[in-house]
């Protein structure tokens, strides 16, 4: 079984609602490619590290295969508070978006758990 097989099948131990967490990615690297436990862990962190440092600096980050992260700059517009219907200026921002590669989505179609 490789990375991504683990990935699907992982059970939600440490969320209610079955998500995967950067501890079981962890996990997987040290029982699937045998790295040790704190290399594991250095891994996961350094690699989520590069992709937020990298959106932070207005860079796009693109993974071949699973899909673009991008930086998007929203304009200011008017808003209202909810609860009392006041307007409210709701000021720019910038977010971050994800699109989907056409191979995950179609991967995710079809349930099929391959590279």
């Amino acid at each position: 079984m490789n990375l991504q097989q683990a990935a699907v099948g992982a059970e939600g131990d440490d969320t209610d609602n079955g998500a995967l967490t950067k501890a079981q990615l962890a996990e997987m690297l040290y029982e699937q490619i045998g790295f040790n436990k704190r290399e594991s862990k250095d891994i996961v962190d350094a690699f989520f590290e590069v992709i937020s440092a990298s959106l932070v600096k207005g860079q796009d980050v693109k993974l071949s295969g699973f899909g673009n992260f991008q930086i998007r700059t929203k304009a200011s517009r008017p808003g209202r508070n909810p609860r009392t219907g006041e307007p409210v200026a709701i000021e720019a921002r910038r977010v971050v978006t994800f699109h989907a590669s056409p191979k995950l989505k179609e991967a995710v179609q079809e349930g099929d758990v391959s590279p």
